[in-house]
């Protein structure tokens, strides 16, 4: 397949990428374009030693960063983005060849960091800040809540936002006085690379951040070994293996896992809004976003006219291979995932769901391309019934009362993302609240939960632990260190004092207690 690649994915570009990734093997990955399957660039594979390495430089970049003044520090991340901002052109071909998403997507994944920075630089100078809290007795003490930073943080990225996932979740550690060492998916490791530079050419110190590459069972477990703390995006099989082999090194980790995310359409909902987005909420990113809809409730009164619309606009979209702005949907991320999709399609056909549009590969458009594909009569059976699929298919299902519509909802492993359709916002935020996830948006399908940094984001059950964003998204890559201080020495029976007349003042203190204001 003949392409016009973007001047930014010439070779001395990305060479000058790959060339850090530490590597002593010589032995490489070819990363490829996933549009036409050509070598892009041959990505060095790390080992063991070069990861431990990694971290050792990453160690004596960050003692020194850490003292840094905050202010110093978010200096550097004023400067990135803008620099983002600026690059957001090169980033977007960089997406787009590594991962086979659409431009509009890619443009829209750069957007991520900007958000994230901004908020931090306004978040970050409060939530790091000493506090004074009070002691157990008023005036003469007190205590201190001092916020340091864990270390080096140990970051795996997975493929599907290789760009915005890698960076955002390095900026809170990097701001909290961390080192960072990031282990990107081999499909996607040029724009995390690409990053990385960004953030150097911003005044970060060059080492503090370490990038290194192979196949997760090859260097996940050095990676855990050596991290102070892990945060980790990818499936629940995989989040489980990191969770326990943090928890053996007794290190904290932060997991966003999987989803099998529904949507509930309320019989007041406003169907044109609904049609156009669910568009996106299916097929966005081929379906290759963790908060995705793969479920559909509809009730019954507005099912017939969503389904003939949703299917006639599905039908409709412009699907192709190219750096410009006309594909709505690109590739998937490789073959081998195409494979996977294809599987569960097959799947559910096999044990009686139809078909309503869709359901194969499209090889003329490219090597990975799948149709976009509207599934009816999924049950839990099938694969597409309770796995997630992570590709551009969902299921329809007709519900007609809204208590079978949430109880169905929760039908599920997974928790992390729900989108309720609805006028009446009262009654949309009633089904929201017994919705079993840790997003829920109303008349949107994940953007406005996701991008409301100010709140953490995070999954419940087993979508994962822990959230990135909001206050936490930053805290967690601190340590809270409790220095107590008292002033004169009453902490005991006083001289002459005997114990039972102690007892009786402790009991009269707490009762006192109780009562005051601080």
């Amino acid at each position: 397949m003949t392409l016009q690649r973007p001047a930014t994915l010439a070779d001395d570009n990305l060479q000058r990428l790959v060339s850090r990734v530490p590597s002593t093997s010589g032995g490489t990955w070819k990363l490829t374009e996933v549009y036409t399957g050509e070598v892009l660039v041959e990505l060095p594979q790390s080992t063991p030693g070069d990861i431990a390495d990694a971290f050792v430089r990453s160690r004596e970049a960050q003692a020194q960063w850490s003292q840094w003044p905050l202010k110093k520090r978010l200096k550097v991340f004023k400067r990135f983005h803008t620099l983002v901002v600026d690059a957001q052109d090169q980033i977007a071909d960089l997406i787009q060849a590594e991962s086979g998403k659409n431009r509009r997507m890619a443009v829209e994944e750069t957007c991520d960091i900007p958000m994230v920075v901004a908020h931090y630089l306004k978040r970050a100078p409060k939530l790091l800040a000493d506090k004074q809290h009070a002691g157990p007795i008023p005036v003469i003490s007190g205590s201190t809540e001092i916020r340091q930073p864990k270390g080096v943080v140990g970051i795996i990225a997975p493929w599907n936002f290789p760009f915005a996932t890698s960076i955002s979740d390095a900026i809170p550690a990097l701001v909290a006085g961390n080192g960072v060492v990031m282990k990107p998916d081999n499909k996607t490791a040029l724009s995390g690379l690409y990053g990385v530079e960004l953030l150097e050419k911003a005044g970060l110190p060059a080492g503090l951040m370490q990038v290194v590459c192979g196949e997760g069972p090859d260097v996940g477990p050095t990676l855990i070994d050596n991290a102070n703390y892990v945060m980790f995006t990818g499936s629940t099989a995989t989040g489980r293996v990191v969770g326990e082999r943090a928890g053996r090194n007794l290190i904290g980790c932060c997991l966003e896992l999987g989803g099998k995310n529904p949507m509930i359409v309320l019989p007041d909902a406003d169907l044109d809004d609904v049609v156009k987005a669910s568009l996106f909420a299916a097929f966005g990113n081929t379906g290759q976003i963790c908060m995705h809809i793969e479920r559909m409730f509809i009730h019954d009164s507005l099912y017939d006219d969503f389904r003939r619309r949703f299917v006639a606009e599905t039908e409709a979209m412009v699907i192709g291979a190219s750096y410009d702005y006309t594909p709505e949907l690109g590739s998937l991320v490789s073959v081998d995932h195409m494979e996977r999709v294809r599987s569960h399609v097959d799947d559910a056909v096999a044990k009686g769901a139809t078909v309503l549009t869709g359901g194969h590969p499209l090889p003329d458009v490219g090597p990975a391309f799948f149709a976009p594909t509207i599934l009816e009569g999924v049950t839990p059976d099938m694969l597409t019934g309770s796995c997630e699929t992570f590709g551009p298919v969902v299921a329809l299902h007709r519900y007609t009362d809204v208590d079978e519509a949430i109880r169905l909802a929760n039908d599920t492993d997974y928790g992390l993302n729900a989108s309720v359709w609805g006028t009446d916002l009262d009654a949309a935020m009633a089904v929201a609240r017994r919705i079993e996830a840790g997003n829920v948006n109303i008349n949107d399908i994940l953007a406005t939960a996701y991008a409301s940094k100010g709140t953490p984001s995070g999954g419940v059950k087993q979508s994962g632990v822990g959230a990135r964003h909001g206050d936490q998204g930053l805290l967690k890559y601190t340590d809270c260190q409790n220095v107590g201080v008292l002033k004169k020495q009453v902490m005991g029976p006083q001289p002459g004092q005997d114990y039972s007349a102690y007892a009786k003042s402790m009991r009269t203190s707490l009762k006192i207690m109780r009562r005051l204001p601080f």
